[in-house]
């Protein structure tokens, strides 16, 4: 199979679609970046890499972190974070308050928003510092030391956080953080403003299709751990499109509102798009477009 003609054909289909949708003004920082940006990468599980368009330009990943906080804490400790938070779709916004207090203060799934602060509290507490700790294994399994914050785009976050502000309070209220508020949303924020490129993030993820190991060889998660966060993914990683993502790319995926989406394909290879234009859902729309492509010209599916 000729992955790198696919991944050029592909990148060239989706380029009409660029103009669709609208990037995420309501964060300033993500506003100002050009909606006809779109870059994508295959990492194979066992080595080679192919990409196209701009794929080797940084964005904010935003969301997609939230895979790698919530890797790292299954990783120190499996089973208490789900004490804490649940595995199910929400079937509302990212940023949504209504089933936090209906559900007395425990998030819907670690994806969500509400979902996220929880497991970056937890985080904080194994570690010391959560934000830095997804930036190490971010760099270690890229292979590339150059990963870092964006500040202005942290800043901006925090500057217009009030939702999620509202969010940790809440969660606080009903005892469902260990951490102070602030401290717990520096580090939120600071991990949802990475910056990677698509081989970046491809490359990142690669332990979750190599079931758990990591760039260097050596376990970072079981492989049954693995399957969990793939399965979290499949069902709760881009938001309330969750069902129509399973439907049209039959991947696990995590989107990001900087318009990044990553898909793991199990024993075969990560896959990461970038077009910041976004969807009615949060989602790109040349992203989700692209990985439909990529899963129809490979067959690749866990379907």
């Amino acid at each position: 199979m000729d992955l790198q003609g696919i991944v050029d054909d592909i990148v060239h289909e989706v380029r009409p679609l660029l103009g669709e949708g609208a990037v995420a003004s309501y964060i300033p920082g993500l506003g100002n970046v050009p909606a006809d940006n779109f870059g994508m990468c295959v990492a194979m599980s066992d080595g080679p890499v192919h990409g196209s368009g701009q794929w080797q330009e940084p964005f904010s990943i935003q969301s997609i972190s939230k895979v790698f906080s919530l890797a790292l804490v299954m990783s120190y400790d499996y089973d208490s974070i789900w004490r804490r938070v649940f595995r199910e779709p929400s079937g509302t916004p990212f940023n949504s308050m209504l089933q936090l207090e209906a559900d007395n203060g425990i998030p819907r799934n670690p994806f969500i928003n509400a979902g996220a602060i929880v497991v970056t509290d937890r985080l904080l507490t194994l570690t010391g510092d959560a934000a830095r700790s997804v930036r190490g294994l971010l760099r270690k399994e890229s292979g590339n030391p150059s990963v870092d914050f964006d500040d202005a785009v942290a800043a901006s976050e925090a500057q217009h956080g009030h939702r999620n502000s509202a969010m940790a309070h809440l969660l606080a209220s009903y005892g469902n953080l260990e951490n102070p508020v602030e401290l717990v949303l520096e580090n939120y924020f600071n991990q949802c403003a990475l910056r990677m490129s698509c081989e970046d993030l491809a490359l990142a993820s690669r332990f979750l299709a190599r079931h758990g190991v990591s760039s260097g060889g050596t376990p970072f998660l079981s492989p049954n751990q693995s399957r969990r966060v793939n399965a979290v993914m499949l069902t709760c990683g881009t938001y309330d499109a969750a069902g129509e993502f399973a439907y049209r790319v039959g991947l696990p995926g995590k989107s990001g509102v900087g318009g990044g989406i990553v898909a793991i394909v199990p024993g075969r290879c990560a896959v990461a798009v970038w077009g910041p234009a976004l969807g009615p859902n949060g989602n790109s729309v040349a992203g989700i477009a692209a990985l439909d492509a990529f899963t129809t010209r490979t067959g690749w599916s866990i379907f």
